[in-house]
């Protein structure tokens, strides 16, 4: 049997390599490893100046990956930007988006990560917290905190116990969007996972899995996204 070809979102930044320094599409090692690790294929997907284009590069993959990174822009949830809000990432948020929703309207499994659940929560109606003590390790460093699944929820048939977690974010759910289902909280009652029910896997999780060593919420995708 083939394996499933899962498609990971990429940032758009100034690189330096060698004696180059260009714009480049970048993704942390971590995500592809953590694909390959449970048992799918992986492909880089960076952002396109046309999103409408989405929708055909969603048919031709088996499941979609939304990785982490800059802050979503508040206009996107009806919100001014705080002071402790980043730049926005425009052509980012524009591409994510449409990627979603070609995922959502396709049935394609969708596991966001990170700045990936805030997009799927924007993308259906929802809002977002825009500044967030004590879920990260420092600057530049992941932290680490616990999660508790809720019982009964895609999430917790994946992970049923309670677990630490990589984490590195200062904004996080807010206002819910309807149809989304919260399905794992940390200790401060932050939303750590929410999940759409209905007949398409769609998870996001507010924590960092590639860069840990668990692999159960991405093997959950990786079989969904496996041919039948």
């Amino acid at each position: 049997m083939s394996k499933p070809l899962i498609g990971i979102s990429t940032y758009l930044e100034p690189a330096r390599w060698g004696v180059w320094d260009l714009p480049a599409a970048l993704l942390p090692a971590g995500y592809p490893r953590l694909v390959r690790a449970s048992g799918g294929l992986a492909a880089m997907l960076p952002p396109d100046d046309d999103p409408a284009a989405a929708a055909e590069v969603v048919a031709r993959l088996d499941g979609l990956v939304i990785a982490g990174g800059a802050d979503v822009e508040p206009v996107r949830y009806g919100a001014e930007p705080s002071p402790r809000t980043g730049p926005p990432a425009r052509e980012r948020d524009a591409w994510e988006l449409a990627l979603i929703e070609a995922a959502l309207a396709s049935g394609t499994p969708l596991l966001g990560v990170c700045r990936g659940l805030q997009l799927l929560n924007v993308a259906l109606g929802g809002t977002l917290v825009q500044h967030l003590d004590g879920h990260t390790g420092g600057r530049g460093v992941f932290g680490e905190h616990t999660v508790k699944p809720v019982p009964g929820t895609l999430y917790a048939s994946l992970v049923p116990e309670e677990v630490d977690v990589p984490t590195y974010h200062h904004q996080c759910v807010d206002r819910l969007a309807t149809g989304l289902v919260a399905s794992a909280h940390a200790g401060d009652g932050t939303v750590e996972a929410a999940e759409l029910p209905g007949a398409a896997w769609v998870l996001g999780v507010q924590w960092h899995p590639e860069m840990g060593r668990d692999t159960r919420v991405t093997e959950g995708l990786v079989r969904a996204a496996s041919p039948r």
